[in-house]
C-alpha cells in the first residue's frame, strides 16, 4: 500500500437487512473522518438461512432477498465493485426509508438512480448470477465463521460482523465507535461483545 494510502474497509451487505443499512451509514460517516476506503461487497440473508430452522414467516421474507443481490451481483459484473457502494444507496434509500416493494420496479429504479443500466433488473429472476452470489457470501462468511450475519466488516486483517447500532452514529461519536470496535477486532482471542436489542433500528 501506498504510503499515506487510505486503509481498506471491505464491507459485505445484504440490502435487505435494516440493521446492515444503518451500519453502512454510519462506515461512511467514518470514511468522512478517518483515513479508510469502503470497499462494498455482496453476502445474502437467504443464502446464509437456506439450510436453518428458521421461523416460516421470516423463510417467506426471504424469498425476496433474492432479487436485490442477484441485480448487485450483476451490476457488478458488468461494471465492477465500485459500483456497488452507490448501487447499495439507493436499493437501502427505497427499502429502509421509502418502505418499496422489492419488485422489479425497486431494482430498475434503483438502478437508474445509480447510473446503471435498469435492464439488469432482469437478474432478479435468474440464477444465472447465484454461483458468484454465493462466492461472495463465503469469502465474507469464511472471514468470521457461520455464527453472524450481515454486515461482515474485515479492516488491516481483522474480520467481525456488526457493529449492530441505532440510530446511525454521527460525527465524533461515528470515529469513536470506530476506534473502539477496530481495537475489540484486533485483540488476539476477542470473539464476542453483545447485549439485547430493546429497540427497533432508527434510520434518521
Amino acid at each position: 500500500m501506498a504510503e499515506n494510502a487510505p486503509t481498506p474497509v471491505d464491507f459485505w451487505f445484504d440490502p435487505l437487512c435494516p440493521w446492515a443499512w444503518i451500519t453502512s451509514r454510519w462506515i461512511l460517516e467514518v470514511e468522512k473522518l478517518r483515513p479508510i476506503e469502503v470497499r462494498w461487497h455482496v453476502m445474502s440473508l437467504a443464502v446464509l438461512n437456506e439450510d436453518k430452522d428458521i421461523p416460516e414467516d421470516y423463510r417467506r421474507m426471504l424469498a425476496d432477498a433474492w432479487g436485490p443481490v442477484r441485480v448487485c451481483i450483476a451490476a457488478e459484473q458488468k461494471y465492477g465493485p465500485e459500483v456497488l457502494g452507490r448501487l447499495y444507496t439507493e436499493m437501502g434509500t427505497r427499502r429502509h426509508h421509502e418502505r418499496q416493494t422489492l419488485d422489479r420496479a425497486f431494482a430498475e429504479a434503483a438502478l437508474t438512480a445509480a447510473g446503471l443500466d435498469p435492464a439488469l433488473a432482469d437478474a432478479a429472476d435468474s440464477t444465472a448470477y447465484d454461483e458468484a452470489l454465493r462466492a461472495s457470501h463465503k469469502d465474507g462468511i469464511d472471514r468470521v465463521g457461520q455464527e453472524v450475519g450481515t454486515p461482515v466488516i474485515e479492516v488491516e486483517g481483522s474480520a467481525f460482523f456488526g457493529p449492530v447500532v441505532t440510530p446511525i452514529p454521527r460525527g465524533e461519536a461515528a470515529v469513536k465507535l470506530w476506534d473502539g470496535v477496530v481495537a475489540v477486532a484486533s485483540t488476539p482471542g476477542f470473539f464476542e461483545l453483545k447485549r439485547t436489542r430493546t429497540v427497533d433500528p432508527i434510520f434518521d
